[in-house]
């Protein structure tokens, strides 16, 4: 089973993010903190002194005490039908109210949501929690590459949990894309990941392939000013190999800090593993020449566009440093 490091678990989509459209669908309880909070993709936090009707305001998913048999649990839905690899069972600011324990079961609906006739698959066994602390536990391979739709999370007997982070990649049914249609072959909800970049001081490379505009410069790529001659960088890999046509480099809301030029490189990787992938695109294919950025814009590039033929991989250089918001690589798959 794959080690997750923090840095890891960053290449990997947030399935359980609310801002994907996912959302708690049935609880069992939630008297306390209502189960949608755990599904907040800003970090928790903690607010002295506050309550309400029910009692100490708390920022994640908390059921009352419980009185007999049993144990709680809540069902949610997905934004996007995706293959789990980690999950973070975190119970930050939850103390003396935690659950000992936790499970998380599975499903995958062709349709509408599950019922009592539905089968879950147990993907995470149960494990002991800790108050106030992240559990990161990976999937076992059997169920990692499979797709799911639904989860149920289980806490043994009742408790809070703070949030729930379920880190995988979004599955999509390539067979049934049109090859003539152009797609975002790099975005997030396609199967895109961020793997390697030599610098992130300001903002994480994952967001740039994310949906949806950049709500601030956090929700960015952004590196430390560079004092050394040079250039940074960013390598993605595409969520399914093909022909860019069309590129869209975003750099909105970096105003004083965005990249004087950028330029993008490309390749079809067939071998190697992502901790490989810096070492062989030192010598990949220019895409895209160098191009000259302004602030605050998106820069739409077509005729610029170099025809590499199908891709799996992309290299963008931003010069010297700086930050951009979004990145779009249109184009058409490869079958």
């Amino acid at each position: 089973m794959t080690m997750f490091t923090p840095e890891k678990l960053r290449q990997y989509v947030n399935l359980a993010s609310s801002r994907l459209g996912t959302e708690v669908i049935y609880v069992t309880d939630d008297w306390f903190a209502e189960a949608n909070r755990m599904l907040n993709p800003d970090e928790p936090v903690w607010k002295e002194g506050i309550y309400d009707d029910n009692g100490k305001w708390m920022d994640g998913w908390e059921s009352r005490r419980k009185r007999q048999a049993g144990y709680d649990h809540a069902i949610i839905r997905l934004g996007v039908t995706g293959m789990i690899k980690a999950v973070d069972i975190d119970t930050r600011y939850f103390t003396g109210n935690y659950p000992p324990s936790a499970s998380l079961d599975a499903c995958f609906c062709t349709s509408g949501d599950p019922d009592d006739s539905t089968t879950w698959t147990e993907i995470l066994p149960a494990v002991n929690l800790q108050g106030n602390s992240q559990h990161v536990h990976g999937i076992s391979d059997t169920f990692a590459n499979q797709p799911w739709t639904h989860l149920r999370l289980n806490i043994f007997p009742d408790g809070g949990v703070a949030r729930l982070k379920v880190y995988g990649t979004p599955f999509r049914d390539w067979s049934t894309q049109d090859a003539n249609q152009q797609v975002d072959l790099a975005a997030a909800l396609n199967g895109g990941r961020a793997l390697a970049c030599n610098n992130q001081h300001f903002g994480h490379m994952s967001n740039i392939i994310q949906p949806g505009k950049g709500i601030n410069m956090g929700d960015g790529w952004e590196t430390a000013r560079r004092r050394t001659p040079g250039n940074d960088w960013v390598i993605l890999a595409l969520g399914h190999a093909g022909t860019i046509e069309e590129i869209l480099i975003d750099t909105h809301h970096f105003k004083g800090n965005y990249p004087d030029k950028c330029s993008i490189q490309a390749a079809y990787v067939t071998g190697g593993t992502d901790d490989q992938i810096e070492t062989q695109s030192l010598y990949w294919q220019e895409l895209l020449p160098m191009q000259e950025m302004q602030p605050n814009q998106e820069h739409v590039y077509k005729a610029e566009v170099q025809n590499l033929g199908p891709v799996t991989h992309v290299k963008i250089n931003v010069f010297p440093d700086g930050g951009i918001s979004r990145v779009r690589l249109m184009g058409k798959i490869s079958r």
